[in-house]
């Protein structure tokens, strides 16, 4: 299955909906903590879309699989 390409604001929903907490904003970056997995998480809050290959990145950090990944950005 493929990554789709997303806006940001749907990653930072995704993020909230795994508990992670927003921590900080430096420029254009906004930086997330995720306790249960003890990861930082940095998502770039630009007009563009998320490319996948960081897309990829990101949730490989969250320890998610590409359909759980697509599940929780459907709900």
């Amino acid at each position: 299955m493929k990554l789709p390409v997303i806006k940001p604001n749907q990653l930072i929903k995704v993020l909230e909906k795994k508990d992670c907490i927003f921590k900080r904003q430096t420029g254009s970056h906004r930086i997330f903590y995720c306790p249960v997995k003890q990861k930082i998480i940095t998502v770039p809050i630009h007009t563009k879309d998320i490319k996948r290959g960081l897309l990829r990145s990101i949730v490989k950090e969250l320890d998610l699989s590409v359909e759980e990944f697509v599940k929780l950005l459907k709900k």
